[in-house]
């Protein structure tokens, strides 16, 4: 039998290394710790083997479309496929940064939104029955669809929006932030609250087509928040350690055999969100 394998990205610190280090505990197969950087991500395999733990390291940065088809072509011909994908890589402007709006849009929704809708793209083919594919979003998801228009809202909730509508509109708000017209456009001013609504929605709209594509392959696609979590992004006042914002994106990953559910959701502290 083919071994199991799972695969995080930007797992090399925070909340991805947490994930790494969770599953090569609880996950019965081959863990794969990515990163973009190599000596960064075989530093934090070091760290892991020094606790006793053994996951495997590969490059992949997702904002090189090569990295990501180099990879997925990896694990295709390696093992058949992959049984676990974690994308947890994402970015966030820090507060008190003083790049301007329109370059934090564009920025942030490359990364957040279009180079993980890459990952997902070149991955989901990869994805085995029985497989989980967990996409690392946030609560600030949520709070910034509420602060969108009627509009903008009845879409992103919509059953029906499509994959090609949801990159116009990720595009849309790009486009207006760069000519500073976002707000009028019914947008807030949030870039990386923008990215997740957008993640959590590509979730939602890749799982209801697996549902449609393989329905016998009990695959689980799911959208989290793993909480606010003391990493280098959202800095040392956060309440959470890494290791207890893995615990819902690792809940995710290894929910068991047979479970239909949940799928297509966003899920924080192991609870469905009403979205």
């Amino acid at each position: 039998m083919a071994a199991r394998v799972a695969v995080v990205t930007g797992g090399n610190k925070g909340i991805g290394l947490a994930i790494v280090r969770a599953l090569c505990k609880q996950f019965g197969g081959i863990v794969y710790l990515t990163a973009r950087d190599v000596s960064r991500g075989e530093e934090a395999v070091k760290t892991l083997a020094a606790e006793g733990l053994s996951p495997m390291f590969h490059q992949l940065d997702i904002n090189d479309l090569n990295s990501i088809t180099t990879a997925a072509a990896y694990f295709k011909d390696k093992y058949g496929g992959v049984d676990v994908l974690v994308n947890n890589a994402g970015i966030a402007f820090k507060v008190a940064d003083t790049a301007p709006f329109d370059v934090q849009a564009e920025v942030t929704l490359k990364t957040n939104f279009f180079d993980t809708r890459n990952m997902l793209t070149h991955f989901l083919p990869l994805i085995k029955a029985g497989g989980r594919v967990v996409n690392v979003s946030s609560f600030v998801g949520s709070r910034t669809l509420n602060n969108c228009s009627p509009e903008l809202q009845a879409r992103f909730r919509s059953e029906d929006i499509t994959e090609e509508e949801l990159v116009g509109l990720m595009q849309r708000f790009v486009d207006a932030a760069k000519k500073n017209e976002h707000k009028k456009d019914g947008w807030p001013e949030t870039a990386y609250g923008v990215s997740k609504t957008g993640l959590t929605t590509l979730s939602m709209i890749q799982a209801r087509r697996l549902s449609k594509e393989r329905p016998n392959d009990q695959i689980l696609l799911n959208a989290c928040c793993p909480g606010w979590v003391r990493t280098d992004m959202a800095g040392p006042k956060a309440p959470k350690s890494p290791d207890e914002g893995a615990v819902t994106p690792v809940y995710l990953a290894l929910l068991p055999p047979g479970a239909t559910e949940p799928h297509g959701k966003f899920v924080s502290e192991k609870e469905v969100q009403t979205w």
